[in-house]
């Protein structure tokens, strides 16, 4: 995990998606995913180029799955952005760079 993300836990995601003001990307996850492993470099670079404007938030979800229950999610890697605290939109499986780039300035 890059330091330009940050982890999140069943007790922090509530509070991690509300209280920034940026708009908020979750990346949901396990270790045992390959696709989960191919999206992490793009999370990366997207938080080099958008870190005054987004903030990355990453959730294991086997270590997490009472948030990853409560929120839905059947297939990772799943991102869900959220604008003002407020899921905006949702993506699963791994997207190029670019392609994410685009999705997240729809938001900004």
């Amino acid at each position: 995990m890059s330091n330009l993300t940050t982890q999140a836990t069943d007790e922090t995601f509530d509070d991690l998606i509300k209280s920034d003001s940026k708009l908020v990307l979750v990346d949901f996850w396990a270790d045992w995913c390959g696709p989960c492993k191919a999206l992490a470099p793009v999370l990366d670079d997207i938080a080099e180029d958008f870190g005054d404007d987004v903030s990355i938030v990453k959730l294991d979800i086997v270590a997490n799955e009472t948030t990853a229950d409560r929120l839905g999610v059947r297939g990772i890697p799943l991102l869900i952005f959220y604008k003002d605290g407020i899921e905006v939109n949702r993506s699963t499986g791994v997207l190029s760079k670019s392609r994410l780039a685009n999705m997240i300035e729809k938001y900004l």
